[in-house]
């Protein structure tokens, strides 16, 4: 492994610019301030960012706060957040609040975060990831154009449940996850069930049939009618 040498001094210059990144961020379009735009600019927008300083999280469906979004989270566009503009002389009335990307070049009008599944992020309904869409606003996927059976197809053990719960409902019949040949699980919506509770449901009965499964039970097949 290659070892670094720093001259006298360079630790401090180390630290110094780093302080100044997470200060600036991409305000200076890829430009070093000079020494007396830097001091300017702290005296302007330091003050500005402690009494206008956003904290944002992310909300599922259900309206929970399930994420916070920190400076180092990743937006859709593959940029962090601390990169996007998050400095307001006056805190904006709509909500959400949207927080387009400075990086230069990139077409990100609105930060987006884009949920994980553990540590693995989830793919679209297209069946790819975020990084392989543009971040123009309508999120072209630039793999391949799907079909219309392809974006309606069922969800499978390969998709996850955040794929339907951010979709709005659907007027058919939910189909039954494709877990297995021999495994039954309900398909049939109940009354109450939004998208979430209704993937998430099938998830435990699935988990249930294994379980019985390894332990040489055979549970009887859950009630297709809606409770």
């Amino acid at each position: 492994m290659e070892r670094l040498t720093l001259p006298p001094g360079g630790a401090q210059a180390v630290d110094e610019y780093l302080e100044y990144r997470r200060i600036v961020g991409e305000d200076d379009g890829g430009k070093l301030f000079t020494p007396e735009e830097y001091e300017e600019y702290k005296k302007k927008v330091l003050p500005m960012r402690l009494q206008n300083r956003l904290f944002v999280s992310w909300r599922s469906p259900t309206g929970m706060d399930c994420k916070l979004v920190g400076p180092e989270t990743l937006c859709f566009c593959t940029h962090r957040y601390k990169q996007h503009k998050t400095d307001f002389e006056t805190v904006p009335q709509q909500r959400p609040i949207d927080l387009p990307c400075r990086v230069t070049g990139c077409q990100c009008k609105a930060y987006h975060y884009v949920p994980l599944n553990g540590t693995q992020p989830i793919r679209c309904r297209c069946k790819h990831f975020a990084d392989q869409h543009s971040p123009a606003l309508g999120f072209t996927c630039n793999a391949w154009a799907p079909s219309v059976d392809v974006l309606d197809s069922p969800v499978s053990v390969m998709d996850h449940p955040f794929l339907r719960a951010m979709q709005p409902p659907s007027t058919s019949s939910p189909q039954p996850l494709a877990v297995g040949p021999s495994t039954q699980i309900s398909s049939l919506r109940k009354p109450e069930e939004d998208d979430m509770a209704y993937f998430e449901r099938q998830y435990q009965e699935r988990i249930k049939m294994e379980k019985a499964a390894k332990k040489g039970k055979a549970l009887p097949p859950p009630s297709t009618q809606p409770s």
